[in-house]
């Protein structure tokens, strides 16, 4: 089977032989329970250094979309997945690249979280995220740039961002796959304000938020949302896990 454009790196990356899937390792790894919340971001904090994975305020289910390049909807398991949150600190012996940093997170989810799952075909609702015909409103980030996203009460603002990696984003309060059919390559810097695309009055919770995503999209950066009828999305099956073992 064909699996869409997206999914191709995905899967490319998790099928690399076993014996080179379990040789990355950090040199030590700090699992503790979250000490803040990380404020507008479900998904808490991920920073990279080239040494040191620093993850504040995460879910199980956040770390395995970060380490097997999948969205909210492809990770399929228990309430302990997303129930739990924690502070994750980890250092290599040396400098790796952001795949083998990903590579060693998988390693230490199998080992301190005892993580095993299988991949099954699941046909899923899914939308498409397009460029609109106005064009699009991104501006290509600057040489050396470092990439990062940072929620607001009523904004999103993003720098060095790929459009995938926004489209994962996006996919998580949607709780549906997001197709990236813009055809952008590289990476952009954008804002996108909800602030003209609320109710009057404000929002009164996050479906205000959630409704005004197409609007918010096309308005602010030239992109459209469209709902596209059930496709084949692989999927992680959770098997087993546990809450990590001590530090």
């Amino acid at each position: 089977m064909k699996f869409l454009p997206w999914l191709e790196a995905a899967i490319a990356l998790a099928f690399i032989p076993m014996a080179a899937a379990q040789s990355p390792a950090f040199a030590v790894a700090t699992i503790r329970p979250s000490a803040e919340q990380v404020k507008f971001e479900s998904d808490g904090a991920t920073g990279i250094l080239p040494a040191t994975l620093h993850m504040r305020d995460v879910t199980i289910d956040t770390c395995i979309k970060w380490a097997y390049n999948v969205q909210e909807s492809q990770v399929l398991g228990p309430d302990l997945l997303r129930s739990e949150r924690y502070d994750i600190l980890a250092k290599a012996d040396q400098p790796v690249s952001e795949d083998q940093m990903k590579l060693m997170l998988r390693n230490l989810l199998a080992e301190r979280f005892k993580l095993t799952f299988h991949r099954e075909t699941k046909e899923m609702r899914a939308h498409a995220l397009t460029v609109a015909r106005s064009g699009h409103k991104l501006h290509a980030s600057a040489a050396g740039t470092k990439p990062s996203r940072e929620n607001t009460a009523r904004s999103t603002i993003a720098k060095g961002l790929t459009i995938q990696e926004f489209a994962a984003f996006l996919a998580g309060p949607l709780k549906t796959p997001i197709v990236d059919q813009t055809g952008l390559k590289g990476r952009y810097d954008f804002v996108l304000d909800f602030t003209p695309y609320l109710p009057p009055g404000g929002p009164r919770g996050l479906d205000d938020f959630l409704d005004a995503i197409p609007a918010t999209l096309e308005g602010e950066l030239g992109l459209k949302l469209e709902r596209q009828s059930k496709i084949p999305i692989e999927v992680l099956v959770i098997d087993h896990v546990e809450k990590p073992s001590e530090n």
